[in-house]
Parts: C-alpha cells; sequence; structure tokens
C-alpha cells in the first residue's frame, strides 16, 4: 500500500512519518507533498491508497483537496489532520466521506489506532472488490460456455463469438476431453485455460449439457504442446477425440462426429509422464534383451541394470512381448543358432557356447524342443534342400 501525507509544514509530515507504525501495516511507500496541488499530481501519477491532509494550506487546502477526489471519485481514504477543532471542518469532511479526523497536536495512541482502521479498511475494500471481479468474471464465463456449448449442438448460429475469443488462425482444433464421473477435472482445466490465454493459442470450455466433457479450442499447430502441458500436470485419466475445424461454421458438425467416436469407444487416451516412462523402460529393456541376448540376461542381471524390481520387469516384459523373459530370451537365441546353421559351418560346441550355453547337451536337446529337429538333422535337411 502507499500512503500521502500532505502538510505545508515540514514538521508537520515528520511528526506523521515518525509516529505511523506504516511497514506494520502494510504501507510500503510513503509520499510526501506540501499542499493540495502537489498532492493532486502525485495522486494522479502514484495512485496511494491513503491520504493523511492537513486543512489549512496555501494554494489549495485540506477541505478543497478533499472536495477535488470526491469529484473524481478517489477510491482511497482521506483522513483530515488540523489544529481546528472548528465543527464546520467535520461536517466538510463528513460530505466528501473522510475516513476520520485528526487533531493536532498528534496523539500517538489515536494515530496509531486510525493508521490500523484504515489499513484494515483499505484490505477489506480491496478483497471485496475481488470477490466482485470474481463473481463477474465467473457469471460471463458461464454465459461463454453456455453459449459455446449451444453452438456445438447446432442451438446457436452466431459464429462472432468464436470468432471473438479464438486465435485467427485458418485452422483450429476441436478437441473433446471426456473424464470419468467421479472425477472433478476442473482445477487443472481451469490452469489450462489461463495457459492458452497468456499465449493467445485457444480456450477450455465446460460442455454445459454433459458433466466432465471439456471442449479445447486451439490453434491447429499447438495441440502437441498443449498435451505436452496436460501430461505434465493431469493425474487423472482421460479419453480425448478431436478434429480439425476448417470453418467455423463446421463446429456443431464435427462436434456430433466427435460425440459419436467416444460413444462408440473410438478415442485416445493422454498417457501420464510416469505412465510414458515406465512404457520406455518396459521398451528399453526389450531392447537390451534384443542386444544381448546371448549373455547372462536374468531377471537378477535386469533388475540391477534398470533398479526395477524382478517382479515389474518379469510383469513388464511379459506385457511388451507375449512371452516370459526365459522364453524370449530361447526365441531369440534358437533363431540366431538357425541362421548360424543355415549360412555357416560353425561346430554345435562353437554354437552352443555363443549363444551362451555351457553344455552342447543342452543346447541340442532345447533346439528340439523348440525346432522339432536337432541341430545335427535341421542342418542335414537345409543342405539338401540347397542341393536341389
Amino acid at each position: 500500500m502507499k500512503a500521502l501525507l500532505v502538510d505545508d509544514e515540514r514538521n508537520g509530515r515528520e511528526v506523521l512519518r515518525t509516529l505511523g507504525e506504516w511497514e506494520q501495516n502494510g504501507i510500503t511507500v510513503l509520499l510526501e507533498a506540501s499542499d493540495g496541488k502537489e498532492a493532486l499530481e502525485l495522486i494522479a501519477s502514484e495512485q496511494p491508497d491513503i491520504i493523511f491532509t492537513d486543512i489549512k494550506m496555501p494554494r489549495m487546502n485540506g477541505i478543497e483537496l478533499m472536495e477535488q477526489l470526491h469529484a473524481a471519485d478517489f477510491r482511497g481514504k482521506c483522513i483530515l489532520v488540523t489544529g481546528y477543532d472548528d465543527y464546520q471542518f467535520m461536517r466538510k469532511a463528513i460530505q466528501f466521506n473522510s475516513f476520520d479526523y485528526l487533531l493536532k497536536p498528534i496523539d500517538p495512541e489515536a494515530f496509531t489506532k486510525v493508521l490500523e482502521n484504515v489499513t484494515q479498511a483499505i484490505i477489506a475494500d480491496k478483497q471485496s472488490l475481488e470477490n466482485e471481479a470474481e463473481v463477474l468474471g465467473d457469471a460471463r464465463r458461464l454465459l461463454l460456455e453456455q453459449q459455446v456449448s449451444a453452438l456445438c449442438t447446432g442451438e446457436l448460429n452466431d459464429f462472432s463469438i468464436l470468432q471473438e475469443i479464438l486465435p485467427q488462425k485458418e485452422k483450429i482444433d476441436i478437441t473433446l476431453l471426456s473424464f470419468y464421473h467421479m472425477h472433478q477435472p476442473a482445477p487443472i482445466l481451469d490452469t489450462l485455460r489461463h495457459e492458452l490465454h497468456r499465449y493467445a493459442i485457444g480456450d477450455v470450455f465446460r460442455f454445459r449439457q454433459e458433466e466432465n466433457i471439456y471442449i479445447v479450442l486451439s490453434a491447429a499447430d499447438h495441440w502437441l504442446q498443449i498435451e505436452n502441458w496436460l501430461r505434465q500436470h493431469l493425474g487423472l485419466p482421460v479419453r480425448l477425440v478431436q478434429k480439425t475445424l476448417h470453418a467455423l461454421e463446421e463446429i456443431s458438425t464435427v462436434f456430433e462426429h466427435l460425440t459419436v467416436e467416444l460413444a462408440e469407444h473410438r478415442y485416445r487416451t493422454i498417457k501420464r509422464l510416469e505412465e510414458l516412462e515406465s512404457e520406455q523402460r518396459g521398451q528399453d529393456i526389450v531392447a537390451y534383451v534384443q542386444s544381448y541376448y546371448m549373455e547372462d540376461v536374468s531377471l537378477e542381471r535386469l533388475s540391477k541394470l534398470f533398479f526395477l524390481s524382478k517382479e515389474h520387469i518379469s510383469r513388464k516384459f511379459k506385457q511388451e512381448t507375449g512371452l516370459t523373459l526365459s522364453q524370449y530370451v530361447t526365441d531369440c537365441r534358437m533363431k540366431q543358432a538357425k541362421q548360424w546353421l543355415n549360412k555357416t559351418n560353425k561346430t554345435m560346441y562353437d554354437i552352443a557356447r555363443l549363444l551362451g550355453y555351457q553344455d552342447e547337451v543342452y543346447f541340442s536337446k532345447l533346439f528340439k524342443k523348440e525346432i522339432g529337429l536337432t541341430p545335427t538333422a535341421y542342418r542335414t535337411q537345409r543342405n539338401e534342400r540347397g542341393a536341389r
């Protein structure tokens, strides 16, 4: 808050400056003026919240200053300070909405009380204005959401509403976000709306005819940016359908198409960061096994390499490949064995050792179990076919 001390006597201003517990009452800027005219110039440029003004001053006295401020609808608080206990002054002070009235010499306790009261009144007024602005903003937002919902259902055809609120782009993406009924996504989507406004790339509207469906209208080349934001901030599962509007007049037709897609479960989901990270790590594990299947790729080794439990890796690996880890490793090794048997003269012993098997006999039995032939029979059969 800012306060202005107006007195033609420097000593009078100094007394107020010294007595006031300014910072304790939230006043961080303290201004001074020597008469009403100088005060008006400071008020115009600095917009102080509180004015302490002497009454008897040259050029423009305190009452004249208050009269000017009253005519200009000044929203701050004025306290008259005078050495005259004059009823006429008090009447004028009341007429021009003076907050309070102090007599010189200033009583420290009375001044402290007035300062506390006026700062609390300023805080209350600001809170009241903020509440009024919030209520008004909510009412405007509700009306806008009702209008956008009516445009989507074809009940309204005034497309100028969208032209005023959307970025001036040739193409606009319309995206429907559908949440489960027990979830409350409103706070996150309110934040998203502020982000879209901040970058002037779109808006978010709650569909008023159905709970937990939100409409995102955004510049067609910015959806990836928006989805990344959702991925980072949204902790709820969400179903998504999307289509590009080539003209705003298409909105009801496209909206109907998207609602059908939702109803028929032809949607996709936005995966959260932890889900993406888990998915990526699963793919990394599979890629590692594909590269090092001839080495020790036990669950224990993978657990140490990827800092995940053996149970988690086992479960994730089966989800990614449809096979257990041991089945997948065996499958990779048998495919490699067939290539060597077909295209090289490597011995069974060498192939077994290269594939990570210490026992040639075990390798031969495993190969027959998986392929249906022993390695020797497989090679012989291939050679016979090649000779024909």
